[in-house]
């Protein structure tokens, strides 16, 4: 017979009351002979449970043979208000908490929370995750080899407002065989489908997680599952453990305390856990200071890996480990789930860039990011926020398909400063851009404040050389009017013919994270009915791979294709242009010089004919959609320069646009306002006193920031 329970622990379990919490978590396990799962009131409101302190106003919830007992409706009546108050999106540049907490962190939470009480596996939710947004899906986290379930515990704040976060815990001296973990799980799986059947369940697999995740997965191939994993234990047939079970069975008890040295520097890269929490912006003597001060705090705490794994669990872990992979490699062909895998370049442990090659080819749909500087423990180091790899690898989804607008999650702090720092930092900083704005009296100013704050806003412009203008327009626009600007991009980014076995997350993933959507009528139309700043280029890849003496140049299709889409809305359109791609660059080999090129012209062919056609049965030379990366050189960097032009109102126009003359009319209008966007800057630039790189490193490290660093006056 199985009886639920659920308690409030200390931190995260539920013995040890005499200790004060360090961390908290509401959990949920089940005791009786089968060891299975079975919801409860409280767990269903998962991250948005009631506080220790409403807690201890209700009393206790269970009673002495641990049966629970009343007072339910008090806590029906805290879920009903949890429910209320929860968030239906997030706020742009939202704090993820991401790098506030570390590895210590873990080894703290874990020493108390292996303790040992007897008891089965159970799920717990930490309170860190907080309140997740309406209609969040399930995330369940499968832990690896020290079963704890902490695993996740960097990320925990990002993940609670995304996804109801869940996570198992397998206490030190449970010894349930890999096929009952298997079902355990399972029942929870199915138990949520019977609840939510359109909403999809996310399980992330660490290590020997994957292997209960991808099992769960073989099982239930009927039900929407989203299967995550990191440096999955599918491969333990060729780890370098392998050897080690033989040796820790013969191995003295005395010398057992060298084990967990000797796992802690296989598992994972001590560098990369001790840089989670530096901040890369700060001068490098400093964080080498912090670095040093890390690993010397982080080093005393690898001793309590022999108290997470004692050698006898450690044994058995091993031995439970063989018999996943068998059992889990046995049943691949039947997963049929969305699975997005993470690989680590430096796993000491799994052979797991080879098995991320084996996985792709084995399973139905599996996609795969490469982490080449990282280690075993992928999830626990630095370089990697788990969300934002979901976000950029468009893995997270409210239903059964992915929707493009009303799935986004806005980019937090976090991100935006990896983003603008570190990914594009290098072009940040030379090209040291300036933008300008025209008010509704004509006048022309510094900054952004000509541009509507209220949405929807169609933002229609001059695509420079490989796009290379979009970055610093994105960054503006979040640093100055706190907006997120949605790109309409050419679906080649989004194709699956991008991905590989090997493929990092790239500037492509990061233009997902920021917004970035596919072109189409259907995007469009759901963007601007939610009141999006829209990032459009009717020229498109056209204007972004142009030839030799085409710069400055637009390549726009006769008919107008976004007015009327506009005026529906009753969209604000924004004409702008800019300028300075031949202050970066010098473009040496064009399309017509790559054609004469034997092998290369046979490749840039192939490419052209598989890739995605967006102007398909046009005319003209905007039809011309040949994609290839044009032969590029540096240039000593000048600077780039925006000009949004006069604000044009599309309210209330709708009918009169019906009539494609009308509408011409307004395309013209808008065209025309880009060209003398251009026309303007090209001519103003030989003002700017700063345009050159030195004059402005200079002034920066004297007088001010980057985006303060003066230019001629409009």
């Amino acid at each position: 017979m199985t009886s639920s329970v659920t308690l409030w622990v200390s931190p995260y379990l539920a013995l040890n009351s005499h200790l004060r919490p360090r961390c908290r978590v509401q959990a949920s396990s089940s005791v009786g002979g089968d060891s299975t799962v079975s919801s409860s009131p409280e767990l269903a409101v998962s991250n948005g449970a009631p506080s220790v302190e409403d807690r201890e106003k209700l009393g206790p919830l269970t009673g002495g043979n641990g049966h629970a007992v009343s007072k339910i409706e008090v806590v029906e009546k805290k879920k009903k208000k949890v429910e209320k108050e929860a968030k239906k999106s997030l706020e742009v540049l939202w704090d993820d908490a991401y790098g506030t907490t570390s590895v210590k962190d873990y080894f703290e939470c874990a020493r108390d929370m292996i303790r040992p009480d007897g008891g089965p596996p159970r799920w717990f939710c930490p309170v860190e995750c907080g309140q997740p947004l309406n209609d969040s899906p399930l995330l369940l986290f499968l832990p690896g080899l020290d079963g704890t379930g902490l695993g996740l515990i960097l990320h925990h704040k990002a993940l609670g407002r995304a996804f109801e976060v869940r996570c198992l815990h397998i206490p030190v001296y449970d010894r349930t065989p890999f096929e009952g973990l298997v079902t355990f799980v399972e029942e929870t799986v199915k138990a949520e489908y019977a609840s939510s059947p359109s909403k999809p369940i996310y399980l992330v697999g660490d290590s020997f997680g994957g292997c209960l995740a991808l099992a769960v997965a073989a099982r239930n191939s009927t039900i929407d599952l989203v299967v995550l994993l990191a440096n999955p234990a599918t491969s333990f047939g060729r780890s370098q453990l392998q050897p080690l079970l033989p040796l820790l069975e013969a191995m003295p008890d005395g010398l057992h305390f060298t084990v967990p040295y000797l796992l802690s520097f296989v598992m994972g890269d001590p560098v990369k856990m001790a840089t989670v929490n530096i901040d890369n912006m700060l001068p490098p003597r400093v964080a080498l200071e912090q670095l040093s001060v890390n690993l010397t705090s982080l080093l005393p705490h690898l001793s309590g890996l022999a108290d997470i794994v004692p050698r006898e669990t450690l044994i058995w872990k091993l031995k439970l480990l063989k018999s996943a992979a068998s059992y889990t490699n046995s049943r691949l062909h039947a997963v049929k789930a969305e699975v997005l895998l993470l690989a680590s370049g430096k796993d000491n442990m799994l052979p797991s860039p080879d098995e991320a090659q084996r996985l792709t080819n084995s399973l139905k749909n599996c996609r795969v990011r490469y982490f080449k500087d990282n280690g075993h423990t992928l999830l626990l180091e630095d370089g990697i926020n788990l969300l934002t790899v979901i976000k950029g690898t468009h893995t997270y989804r409210r239903r059964r398909r992915h929707d493009y607008v009303l799935d986004f999650l806005p980019p937090s702090m976090s991100e935006y400063k990896i983003a603008f720092n570190q990914v594009v930092g290098l072009l940040r900083n030379a090209s040291s851009s300036v933008l300008f704005s025209t008010l509704e009296d004509g006048k022309i100013v510094r900054g952004l404040s000509g541009v509507p704050s209220e949405g929807p806003v169609l933002l229609v412009g001059y695509h420079m050389l490989m796009g290379l203008e979009l970055y610093p327009l994105v960054e503006e626009f979040l640093r100055e009017k706190n907006i997120i600007v949605r790109g309409i991009a050419h679906p080649v980014l989004f194709s699956e013919k991008m991905e590989n076995s090997s493929s990092e997350f790239n500037l492509n993933d990061w233009l997902k994270v920021f917004g970035a959507v596919p072109v189409s009528g259907s995007n469009l139309f759901k963007l601007l009915s939610t009141k999006s700043h829209v990032l459009l280029y009717p020229g498109g890849g056209r204007e972004a791979l142009h030839n030799k003496g085409e710069k400055y140049k637009l390549f726009w299709p006769d008919q107008p294709e976004f007015v009327k889409m506009a005026a529906r809305f009753g969209a604000t359109i924004v004409p702008f242009g800019t300028v300075g791609e031949d202050d970066i660059t010098n473009l040496v080999l064009d399309y017509n010089d790559l054609m004469k090129i034997p092998f290369v012209n046979d490749y840039i062919r192939e490419s052209s004919r598989d890739a995605i056609r967006v102007r398909e049965g046009m005319s003209g030379e905007v039809a011309n959609e040949a994609l290839y990366i044009p032969g590029i050189l540096p240039r000593i960097p000048g600077r780039f320069y925006y000009l949004f032009g006069k604000p044009i109102e599309t309210r209330g126009r709708y009918e009169s646009l019906k009539d494609r003359e009308n509408a011409n009319e307004l395309y013209l209008q808008v065209k025309s306002g880009v060209e003398s966007c251009i026309a303007y800057l090209l001519k103003k630039r030989e003002e700017d006193p700063y345009r050159n790189i030195f004059d402005r490193t200079v002034h920066k490290a004297l007088h001010s920031p980057l985006h303060e660093i003066p230019a001629f006056e409009p």
